[in-house]
C-alpha cells in the first residue's frame, strides 16, 4: 500500500515537474476564459434578376391608295343637218375649190369654225373627210362659239403638179393695187386657175379677201386697199388645178401711201 502511495505520489512529481509552472496555467486559464471567437459573416448573395423587357411591335398598317377616278365629259359636237342642195368646198368662201355636193337632209357634226368667216368645218356622215359650208345650208344643233377657230391648209388638199405661178408682181395707182403674173399652162381638164388670199384695207376695215380665177388665161387683178389700217396690207397668189393647190408665191405688195 505504501507503496502504490509512493508511487502516486512520484507520477504527480513526475507530472508537476513537466507541467507549466503556475503562472502559465494561469495565463492559459485567463486565455481560454476570455477568447472571444472571430465570427466571419457568410453573406447569402441575393440575384436580382435582371429584367429584359421585350417590346411589343405594333404594326403600321400598310396604306393602299385607291385612285378616284374623275371621268372627262365626252364633248358633244354640234349637229348639222344640210336643208338645201349646195357645195361642200375646200376653204371657207366660195372661192375654194369644190369638195363634195351636198343634199337636204345630208347630216354631220360641226368641228370648227372659220378664223375669218362666218363658214363651218363639217365631217358630213356620207363623207371621209372635212370641207366647209356657208352657215346658211345647214341648221346646227348645238353651240358653235365653243369650237376651236381653224384655217384651211390647202398643201394637205391632193397634189398640184403645175407649181405656182411666175413673175408675181403687183403696182399701186392710188387706193389700187393691180397684180399680175405668167400663165401657167395646165390641160383643160385639170385648169381651175388661179387662187388668191390677201389682207387689205378697206374704209378703215382690215379685210381677209378671197378671189378665185377659174381659168389660165386669166392672168391679172385689181383690188381696191386703201390707207388707214393698222396692219400692212399684203397677199399670195396659188395655181390651182383639179387635184388641188401649189405651194404659195408671195405678192409683192406696195405700201399705201
Amino acid at each position: 500500500m505504501k507503496k502504490i502511495l509512493l508511487t502516486t505520489w512520484t507520477v504527480f512529481l513526475l507530472l508537476a515537474a513537466c507541467g507549466p509552472s503556475p503562472e502559465e496555467q494561469a495565463a492559459l486559464t485567463a486565455s481560454a476564459w476570455t477568447e472571444t471567437p472571430t465570427l466571419t459573416p457568410t453573406f447569402t448573395a441575393t440575384s436580382t434578376p435582371t429584367i429584359t423587357l421585350t417590346p411589343t411591335i405594333t404594326r403600321t398598317p400598310t396604306i393602299t391608295f385607291t385612285p378616284t377616278i374623275t371621268e372627262t365629259p365626252t364633248f358633244a359636237f354640234p349637229t348639222a343637218t344640210v336643208n338645201k342642195q349646195a357645195h361642200c368646198r375646200y376653204g371657207p368662201s366660195t372661192a375654194y375649190l369644190h369638195a363634195a355636193d351636198l343634199y337636204a337632209g345630208d347630216t354631220g357634226s360641226v368641228r370648227g369654225r372659220a378664223m375669218y368667216s362666218q363658214w363651218l368645218y363639217i365631217k358630213f356622215d356620207k363623207l371621209n373627210y372635212f370641207c366647209w359650208v356657208a352657215p346658211s345650208i345647214v341648221d346646227v344643233v348645238g353651240d358653235v362659239n365653243t369650237l376651236q377657230k381653224t384655217t384651211p391648209n390647202l398643201q394637205s388638199i391632193g397634189s398640184n403638179r403645175y407649181g405656182p405661178p411666175g413673175n408675181v408682181q403687183a403696182i399701186r395707182n392710188e387706193d389700187f393695187v393691180t397684180i399680175t403674173w405668167d400663165q401657167v399652162n395646165m390641160t383643160n381638164d385639170d385648169d381651175r386657175g388661179y387662187f388668191i388670199e390677201a389682207f387689205v384695207c378697206q374704209k378703215g376695215a382690215y379685210i381677209w379677201w378671197t378671189e378665185s380665177f377659174p381659168e389660165q388665161s386669166i392672168t391679172e387683178f385689181t383690188i381696191k386697199d386703201e390707207a388707214g389700217c393698222p396692219a400692212a396690207s399684203y397677199g399670195q397668189l396659188y395655181t390651182v388645178e383639179k387635184h388641188g393647190y401649189s405651194k404659195p408665191v408671195n405678192i409683192p405688195w406696195p405700201p399705201a401711201q
